[in-house]
Formats: C-alpha cells, structure tokens, sequence
C-alpha cells in the first residue's frame, strides 16, 4: 500500500531533544502533528514509527529521533491511500491553523515544515 500519514503525538513535559542535522530543539508539553509518505509501504513506515528503539531501530529521520525521547508516546495514525506523495499538501493545511516545527521533517521539499503544534 501506498499513501501518507500523520502521527498524532503526545509529548508529556518541556523538553529538548537533538534532531539529527537540525541540532539541539525544545518541544513543549503539547500534542504534534507530524506528517510523512510511503510510496513503497505504508504499513511498513508506519509499524517502523511504532517500534521501540529497543528493538535496534535506526535513527534515521527526524521524526525519529523526537521519538526517542521517552516524553513523546504515538497516540493515533491517520491514513490514506495514495499513489501521488500528499505529504506537502496536508503539512500546509495542517500549518494553516497549527504552528509549524520549522525545518522538522521536510529536508527533501521546500515546506517549512512537516510537524506541527497548537499555537498558543
């Protein structure tokens, strides 16, 4: 299956977390948004999210290493079906009304972002 995705996260206190290339981050004790896409296997990226990084997961992408922290717990997945990469279209719907994680997620396409948080 092919498709994208968005992982409704839960971060339970304020905390800073290092994030690959991007470099040290404080997240607040919030819920996120964060959007992604398979086009080579959904189920696969999305069951990858949901390991524990004790099963010898790679710090790969940024949303990994966010995970990593043992604040952030995946509380839903939504998603959807597709053959095209809609993963740029639903961070800047999603951004229209949240506030933006900038350079979170998005270093191969030009959003701003592709995690999200409430605005306060």
């Amino acid at each position: 299956m092919k498709g994208s995705y968005v992982l409704i996260l839960e971060n339970s206190k304020d905390i800073e977390q290092e994030i690959g290339k991007i470099g040290c981050v404080a997240f607040e004790k919030s819920f996120y948004a964060y959007v992604g896409s398979a086009l080579s296997g959904l189920e696969r990226r999305i069951e990858r999210h949901l390991r524990d990084l004790g099963d010898n997961k790679k710090l790969h992408w940024h949303i990994d290493y966010f995970l990593a922290s043992p604040t952030v717990e995946i509380i839903e997945v939504v998603f959807a079906e597709s053959a095209d990469r809609k993963e740029c279209e639903i961070a800047t719907n999603l951004n229209r009304d949240l506030a933006a994680i900038t350079d979170f997620g998005c270093t191969d396409c030009r959003c701003p972002s592709h995690c999200s948080i409430p605005r306060a």
